[in-house]
């Protein structure tokens, strides 16, 4: 299986946190499919920490890498949302968020000492929460009559493919997440059954 078969990810949440001369640095980490839940996090996060002087976040979503981003909420720019992001980067990970919440000390960190808290503070979370390895997978739609289900799901399974969403009546209908490495195969015995219809989903349908 190559590099590009697989993505890292997370599948639990876990916080972690971090002192240095009495600002407080607590880090959350969130196993997330989409920026909309990022938001959630976030608000509930503020106001869980309605005290707290900064909420700083990076996530990264997606297995094609361009869906990222990065928030300093305040603090001098480049000092905290990038260091988080490159935490999350360094042990290549995907469909994560990380929320640090600080409690201002008194005493000024500089930036250097505030990349080094953000970064230790992410550090110390993700090192709490199992990395687990997935395919890459693409979306397809397929749509079958209920006589060809038995075949239908043999095919899915034979390659482990996710159902996403399915519906059974007399026509039936399924959302399956088709590893990347089998797509070619698994739309060949798809087509070989007659009367099933295939069509990819667009990303971010």
């Amino acid at each position: 299986m190559s590099e590009q078969d697989i993505y890292y990810t997370i599948e639990k949440s876990s916080v972690a946190e971090f002192k240095d001369r009495g600002s407080k640095f607590i880090a959350y980490v969130f196993p997330i499919m989409s920026a909309a839940e990022c938001k959630i996090h976030l608000l509930q996060l503020k106001k869980e920490h309605s005290k707290a002087v900064h909420h700083c976040f990076a996530y990264r979503i997606g297995t094609d890498g361009n869906n990222f981003r990065s928030n300093d909420d305040g603090e001098p720019s480049g000092s905290a949302g990038k260091p988080i992001l490159g935490q999350i980067d360094s042990k290549q990970l995907t469909n994560v968020l990380v929320i640090v919440v600080r409690y201002f000390g008194g005493t000024l960190l500089g930036v250097p000492g505030l990349i080094n808290a953000y970064k230790t503070a992410t550090a110390l979370a993700l090192q709490l929460t199992p990395i687990v390895q997935k395919q890459v997978e693409i979306t397809y739609d397929v749509q079958f009559d209920y006589t060809q289900m038995n075949e239908v799901m043999m095919v899915l399974k034979q390659y482990q493919c996710t159902i996403i969403n399915q519906e059974m009546q007399l026509f039936c209908s399924i959302t399956a997440g088709i590893p990347k490495r089998s797509e070619q195969d698994v739309l060949y015995h798809l087509n070989e059954l007659k009367g099933v219809s295939i069509n990819k989903q667009k990303p971010n349908a």
